[in-house]
């Protein structure tokens, strides 16, 4: 599965967008998203501003990328393919956006609880949920609901659940919580399609 848009064949466009994505990391752990500029990435990065919008359209476009990226990225180094209603696969893509929401707060000055930042990282986390459970799903399904809602409602859910958790004073190990978001997720991507029988003993195990 492709992991990131820096995975390119041409290592011109492979370099830049890496540096685009790198520079605006690092702006992030000093400045807030809202006060970054694309001149401040690119002087970061050192390319030109008609070089940036070779790649992304604006900011915001880059910062869908760099999240999409680093969470593919984390599911490909722990070998996560989802497959249909795979429970294993679900709960490893749980535990992945536990992991990715905390390692993401460190990107920017404020990780408070109001951060402006949140809702620009909240869309992007759930688009490249969605993107995966979606990969996963048969696009020749005709049935009702259609798997575009079905991945959009499992990608929502996870978020949700992974946020209440991150939110929690004292929250506990990501481990722990994640058996109780996958009680809520399972019915909604069985709706898909029954599990398979050697995936129905993971799902009442978790």
């Amino acid at each position: 599965m492709p992991i990131s848009d820096c995975e390119v064949r041409d290592p011109r466009i492979r370099r830049t967008r890496q540096l685009l994505q790198g520079a605006l990391r690092d702006l992030m752990h000093v400045r807030n998203f809202d006060e970054i500029s694309v001149q401040d990435i690119t002087d970061a990065a050192t390319v030109n501003r008609a070089t940036f919008y070779d790649h992304y359209a604006d900011k915001y476009a880059l910062l869908d990328a760099l999240v999409a990226g680093g969470f593919h990225m984390m599911l490909h180094e722990r070998n996560v393919v989802f497959d249909g209603t795979c429970p294993s696969a679900a709960r490893a893509i749980i535990l992945a956006t536990c992991d990715y929401l905390t390692q993401s707060h460190a990107y920017t000055s404020d990780c408070g609880r109001h951060n402006p930042f949140e809702p620009l990282i909240e869309a992007a986390i759930t688009t490249a949920i969605y993107r995966v459970i979606a990969r996963g799903m048969s696009k020749d399904d005709t049935r009702t609901p259609p798997p575009a809602m079905i991945a959009t409602a499992a990608s929502w859910a996870i978020y949700g659940g992974v946020k209440q958790w991150f939110h929690t004073p004292d929250r506990p190990p990501a481990e722990e919580i994640v058996p109780v978001i996958l009680q809520l997720v399972l019915p909604i991507l069985m709706a898909a399609g029954p599990l398979k029988q050697n995936e129905e003993s993971v799902a009442h195990s978790a």
